[in-house]
């Protein structure tokens, strides 16, 4: 009696981590550490909330059920750990290069200031995902007796689904992206018998995709261009921009785009245009 207690607490337990993964839009984190329309990162305290919680409700999982051993919720391997988790970390730094060079153009890595809040953001969503799904959900499959290999996969369509990477409006990329990590991770953890190395390779997928585009959930680059070749809010690249990207100096505004005619005085000009998004008063 007091055995299957436990086992319906930790089902509770876990289902509050899936229901804490569907709400990190609220939180700011995961694919959602995005900033405003005003430029604002999240509330940093949000963040670290949610990253709290959930590695609270993870502890009391292990803590409450009978037989934590059978979870994943440990390093596994320690050297395959480590050695596969970096091959995958590379192959995850890999795919993040090959769609800046060929679908967004080119490499634009994102300020400075904006680094601390994302390796925050990769590594804290990394080992929260890699707990909930691979060390309880993944757990839990194979420890019932399901074939691993159906476990894993029924584990990465859950996660992509908790992911909402197929929202409406959602990068497309991102969904099959989200997918190939739940499959990998799966992989990994069934191989070295924990999710330390499915955390590192997740870690660096995560901050790779930053580096590259500047987005946490997106892989189009931060902040797209306006109509008139303004950036967008979120955007501030660590190097002075190439000539057609952004505004143009101050008072050197004004001037009619070639081609234009009957364009409106430079005064019209710089009133009718959008400033962080919003029309300019």
């Amino acid at each position: 009696m007091e055995e299957t207690l436990r086992v319906l607490v930790a089902f509770g337990f876990a289902m509050l981590l899936v229901l804490l993964r569907l709400d990190a839009p609220r939180f700011g984190t995961a694919e959602y550490d995005e900033p405003d329309a005003s430029g604002a990162s999240p509330p940093i305290l949000g963040r670290i909330a949610w990253y709290a919680i959930g590695l609270v409700l993870v502890a009391a999982v292990a803590w409450v059920l009978p037989g934590p051993d059978d979870l994943y919720l440990t390093v596994g391997d320690r050297t395959a750990a480590v050695l596969i988790g970096l091959g995958a970390g590379a192959v995850g730094v890999g795919q993040a290069l090959l769609l800046g060079r060929f679908r967004n153009g080119a490499i634009r890595a994102p300020a400075a200031r904006a680094y601390p809040g994302a390796i925050l953001n990769a590594i804290g969503t990394a080992v929260l995902d890699e707990a909930t799904f691979r060390g309880i959900v993944l757990g839990a499959l194979v420890g019932v007796g399901l074939d691993p290999l159906l476990a894993v996969i029924l584990q990465a369509i859950a996660y992509t689904l908790a992911t909402r990477a197929g929202r409406t409006g959602g990068d497309p990329y991102l969904l099959f992206l989200d997918l190939g990590i739940g499959l990998a991770a799966g992989w990994m953890t069934v191989v070295t018998g924990g999710i330390g190395a499915a955390v590192i390779a997740h870690s660096i997928t995560r901050l790779a995709l930053f580096v590259v585009t500047g987005h946490a959930g997106s892989a189009g680059h931060r902040g797209e261009l306006s109509e008139d070749g303004r950036d967008l809010p979120g955007w501030e690249p660590a190097v002075d921009q190439p000539d057609g990207y952004g505004p143009a100096e101050e008072g050197a505004a004004g001037a009619a785009p070639a081609g234009d005619v009957g364009a409106a005085p430079a005064a019209d000009a710089d009133a009718a245009r959008t400033v962080d998004g919003f029309p300019g008063a």
